[in-house]
């Protein structure tokens, strides 16, 4: 075991110390509850994954009491030019793009400039006289009611608003999103097309972290992607977040990959290139980041909004990242699986309500999400913990490498 807890260590202390920043710098596994054996358990498994083709590469890494316990780069991020996964690859994170978002969204209700109860036709007028499908699973938008009440911004931030998924084929058969348009263009499509259902009685998985992005814009007089680098990325070193990955960046670009008869092919999800500025700014799913990136975003959310001595929200404000605030109407905000057992905050997150309806361990009052590329994060404020996993292949289960990922760290975890 000596030999592992050497390795382990000298594998986290070779990591440059500017993708953590003074936070997150390694810490002794078993000092901090761990159990390091356990952890080399998890490397296996994740290379496993990667020797079976389910993944082409991972990186991964825990915190637990602000120290990391766990870092590792596994396998290739491109597989053509044999390029090896590092800790500052590039990753399409998409979905979790929402919760940073969010966070801008509660740095901008910290300065006045909104309630939560505000309806957003108060500043997007577009959405003041919009309908209702008759039958939400109709794509007829000639078939439809008037809306009992207003879509307000905190049923933005709970997916509550009656605004569908980018995918849905209301949406894709009136060319509501599209990455060649620009975010004005897509704001005024989500509004002239009629709701699935009347703002706060239901929980729809949604483009409502776009709409989100343009307020922000409307309240804070920038647009979006520079609000993000002023107030959100530049504060916490979040160096490698960004919307398009130009010049030396683009180098570390992680290729897609789909599964095709037992091989991982390259596989473009988007018309639009990612190595250059797109027409859309996009909120919901837009971002690219590396894993020590959001090791430091998720820490400063499990310090109630600070990192390294900046505060980029109030305590108060962060504590409501945590809470469930679906409202009743809408509970629950799923009938199978985890969404079961799920709320949604107003930090844009799934907070954990019933970690009895997970197939992978999880604490009640846990909150996470990931992204349809095969990425996901967890943070776990009971246990004092931070987890981030990232690949890149579509569809994103990559064999269930990251509920293995999950499984195998908590059970690493001896003091609890």
């Amino acid at each position: 075991m000596d030999s592992l807890v050497s390795l382990l260590g000298f594998s986290m202390l070779m990591l440059p110390a500017a993708l953590f920043g003074q936070a997150l710098q390694p810490g002794d596994p078993a000092s901090l509850g761990m159990d390091p054996a356990k952890l080399e358990l998890v490397t296996a498994r994740l290379r496993q994954h990667i020797n079976d083709g389910d993944i082409p590469g991972v990186v991964a890494a825990v915190a637990r009491n602000g120290q990391l316990v766990y870092f590792e780069s596994l396998g290739e991020y491109d597989l053509e030019n044999g390029r090896a996964m590092a800790a500052d690859t590039l990753f399409r994170i998409y979905s979790m793009t929402r919760q940073v978002t969010s966070v801008a969204v509660l740095q901008q209700y910290e300065q006045g400039k909104f309630d939560f109860d505000d309806s957003i036709a108060m500043y997007l007028p577009a959405f003041a006289g919009q309908r209702v499908l008759l039958d939400p699973e109709s794509t007829d938008t000639s078939q439809t009611r008037e809306r009992v009440g207003d879509i307000t911004v905190a049923h933005l931030l709970t997916h509550t608003s009656g605004l569908g998924s980018r995918n849905s084929a209301l949406y894709r058969e009136n060319n509501v999103r599209d990455k060649s348009i620009s975010l004005d263009e897509m704001t005024s499509n989500a509004a002239r097309i009629p709701l699935f259902h009347d703002p706060g009685t239901a929980f729809r998985y949604g483009i409502h972290a776009t709409i989100l992005g343009k307020l922000v814009e409307v309240w804070s007089g920038q647009p979006f992607d520079e609000y993000l680098q002023d107030n959100l990325f530049e504060p916490l070193g979040m160096d490698s977040t960004m919307f398009w990955a130009k010049g030396e960046d683009a180098r570390r670009l992680a290729v897609v990959y789909r599964p095709d008869e037992g091989r991982l092919n390259p596989h473009r999800i988007e018309q639009v290139s990612w190595t250059e500025r797109p027409p859309l700014i996009e909120g919901g799913v837009g971002l690219l980041s590396t894993v020590p990136d959001f090791m430091r975003f998720s820490q400063m959310l499990l310090n109630k909004g600070e990192l390294d001595g900046e505060r980029v929200l109030r305590e108060e404000t962060a504590e409501l990242v945590y809470r469930n605030a679906v409202p009743d109407a809408a509970m629950p905000i799923g009938t199978g699986g985890y969404w079961l057992g799920s709320g949604w905050t107003l930090g844009g997150f799934n907070v954990v309500l019933d970690a009895g309806a997970y197939n992978f361990p999880v604490g009640n009052g846990e909150i996470w999400w990931d992204g349809s590329a095969a990425t996901r994060y967890f943070i776990d404020p009971n246990l004092d913990m931070v987890m981030v996993i990232m690949s890149q292949v579509s569809p994103s289960r990559g064999g269930g490498f990251r509920e293995n990922f999950k499984r195998l760290v908590d059970e690493a975890i001896i003091d609890r």
